[in-house]
Order: C-alpha cells, then sequence, then structure tokens
C-alpha cells in the first residue's frame, strides 16, 4: 500500500511523531502489509497505541475460495498480521469486498470508530485513481476518500448525532491524515529497523498469497523494493513515505 513513483520529489521531510494514537483505516485485509506495516512497527515500538479498521473482510479476493470461507480466512490472517507489527485491535465493517460505495453509510460508519478511537492521527491511503501504475481499485478510492470526510465528521456534533445520543462524543483530535500510495508524497518514516516485522505481517497473508500468480512478487521480494523505493526518495536506506494532510 506504500509505494513511490519514479517522478516524485525527492525533498521528502522527516514526520513529526509526536502523537501517541494513531488510527489505520483501509478497505482490505493486505492493504496495510504492502510497506506501512513497517511505519506502524516502528510507532508500537515507541509505544504509541495503533488500532486498525478495515471495511471489508476480502472476502472476494480468492478465487477458489467461497466468500463466506474466505472472510473468515482473511480477517484472521488480518490479526495475524497486526499481530507481527503490535497491532492488537483490528476492527471490520461491514461492507462488501469489491462493491464498497462512497456515501452516507460508509462515512457515518468511519466516524463512529474515529469517535469511538479518538485518534490523534489517521492513516490511509490516497483516493486517486492510478496507484503503483495501474487502475487504482474502486473499493480503495471510495474508502480513502470517505476517511477523509469522516475526520471533519467526527468533530461535527451536527454529523451524524444520532451517534451522540448514544453516548459518544465528537472527535475533533485528528491532526493530520497520512496518505499512502500517492503521486505527491511530501514526509517520511524511516523504518529500515522494522523491516522484517513488515515482511512477516505479509507473509502472514498465507492463503491470499497463496493463490497470487508465479510472477507476482513474494512478500519479502515486495516489501523490501517498496521501503526500499521510499528510502531512495527520502535519501535513506528504507522508508514509508506519505502525503500530509494536516486538519
Amino acid at each position: 500500500m506504500s509505494t513511490i513513483p519514479a517522478d516524485a520529489p525527492s525533498a521528502l521531510q522527516p514526520l513529526d511523531e509526536t502523537f501517541e494514537t494513531v488510527l489505520v483505516v483501509v478497505a482490505h485485509p493486505d492493504d496495510i502489509e504492502y510497506g506501512t506495516a513497517a511505519a506502524v512497527a516502528r510507532w508500537t515500538t515507541q509505544g504509541k497505541t495503533v488500532t486498525y479498521l478495515l471495511a471489508t473482510r476480502g472476502e472476494a479476493g480468492i478465487d477458489t475460495m467461497e466468500p463466506e470461507q474466505a472472510s473468515v480466512v482473511r480477517e484472521q490472517e488480518e490479526r495475524d498480521g497486526g499481530s507481527k507489527v503490535g497491532v492488537q485491535h483490528i476492527d471490520f465493517l461491514d461492507f462488501h469486498d469489491g462493491v464498497v460505495e462512497y456515501g452516507l453509510p460508509l462515512r457515518r460508519e468511519i466516524c463512529r470508530v474515529i469517535r469511538e478511537r479518538r485518534p490523534d492521527v489517521i492513516v490511509g491511503s490516497a483516493p486517486e485513481l492510478r496507484m503503483m501504475g495501474q487502475l487504482n481499485q474502486s473499493d480503495h478510492r471510495a474508502v480513502s476518500l470517505a476517511t477523509l470526510d469522516a475526520i471533519r465528521d467526527a468533530g461535527n456534533r451536527w454529523i451524524f448525532p444520532d451517534q451522540l445520543r448514544g453516548g459518544l462524543e465528537p472527535w475533533g483530535g485528528v491532526g493530520q491524515a497520512l496518505l499512502v500510495g500517492g503521486p505527491n508524497p511530501t514526509h517520511y518514516v524511516e523504518v529500515g529497523d522494522h523491516l522484517e516485522p513488515a515482511i512477516a505481517s505479509l507473509e502472514a497473508h498465507e492463503a491470499y498469497n497463496s493463490v497470487l500468480p508465479d510472477s507476482f512478487p513474494k512478500p519479502r521480494a515486495l516489501v523490501t523494493m517498496i521501503l526500499e523505493g521510499g528510502g531512495k526518495a527520502a535519501g535513506v536506506g528504507h522508508a514509508v513515505v506519505f502525503e500530509v494532510w494536516p486538519f
């Protein structure tokens, strides 16, 4: 989920990591594990609290496995992958893999979790049409855009006020969104000491990885390539790069 295009700016700034709580919001199991998990490993090692929110269970992602079975398998693989980088709390929404639509239901659910978790920072993917040189999946685009909107929704008590009547309070404390995979990264986190747990987090998706084409890079090669690409842009060995959106 983290990459660096060939024409990206080279003057990236180190990320200010004075935050304490992080919510990572993505569409599918394994989205976080394509490099971003290395930053997560760094943060949990620093004592920060990181939680995950996934819009789907990735049930349409394995052609040889019925969705009902795949949802169980892939949810567990995400939990296993999260544990490799120090994440114990992972929430799943009930949207359907492959047909997630941007709209109020998606914004509402992400807003609810933001109000519950009250993070300082949110990490997500960029809502771009192009990612890693190809068309970005529609689920990624929908979840990315809804997440950005839900950050503002969460701080406004008059948006989804039924959640407040249920006991939640507004949360306007998200200072910034860190987006990965976009064409214009602005900041980086050096992750050379966290390469191995990041690789292990992707390797935990064993069932999903097993049905990928033979030509698709294996987890070690892929994660290393992604993080070396970020490192080259940042002038370090390995890095996760972000486009920072302040709120």
